[in-house]
């Protein structure tokens, strides 16, 4: 039986990293899951990443676009595809849906080019259900401050991109009700992981 793919999406400091972990450790109590990073979970994606994320290299967004979907295009390879394949659900903090938004429409190169680009890159894998945490960018942004990191090249972006990033977020999990489900960042963390359990309950059906 094929594996789930679940993936968490949001703009930067919506808390993608920290209920990835909470509800790892909740699954992981129920069935075999691994948790994945993007950009990032094998060697060359990782070392992608140093790229794509380091603030003193200017990047061209389509030089951009073609990075993380190389970092995607390896990571399937490695990890996702034969995890899936061995029945194993995987939890990915950030997908295909991030580089629709920060590429396609924050950078500008159109949604419809970047979601060929990746359908090409991932081989059309679909995740089964995708958390999205929505949160005002403002709040995004006051989090990011308070933890005291130096912001990568993208966290420096003004708050116009991540106006649109919120945005098409939005305009994504509109156009696909089954696989999005909405949450909101801005309650407790108790209370999203709760309702992000409740998101995944139809899934275990869904493979009988």
């Amino acid at each position: 039986m094929r594996g789930r793919l679940i993936t968490l999406e949001g703009i930067d400091g919506a808390g993608k990293s920290t209920l990835a972990e909470a509800l790892h450790a909740q699954l992981a109590r129920e069935r075999p899951v691994e948790l994945l990073r993007e950009p990032g979970g094998v060697p060359l994606s990782e070392r992608i990443r140093e790229l794509v994320k380091d603030p003193g290299l200017r990047c061209d967004p389509r030089a951009e676009a073609l990075l993380y979907a190389a970092a995607r295009a390896q990571l399937v390879d490695e990890r996702l595809r034969p995890w899936l394949e061995a029945g194993t659900w995987v939890l990915l903090d950030r997908f295909v849906d991030s580089s629709l938004v920060y590429q396609g429409a924050g950078r500008g190169l159109g949604i419809e080019e970047i979601a060929e680009l990746n359908d090409f890159a991932t081989g059309s894998i679909t995740p089964d259900r995708t958390l999205l945490l929505r949160l005002d960018p403002l709040t995004a942004r006051a989090r990011q401050q308070s933890r005291l990191i130096a912001p990568d090249r993208l966290e420096q972006e003004e708050h116009a991109f991540f106006d649109t990033i919120a945005t098409a977020y939005d305009e994504l999990a509109a156009a696909d009700p089954q696989r999005f489900r909405v949450l909101d960042a801005d309650d407790t963390r108790e209370n999203v992981l709760m309702l992000a359990k409740m998101a995944l309950a139809d899934l275990d059906s869904s493979q009988q």
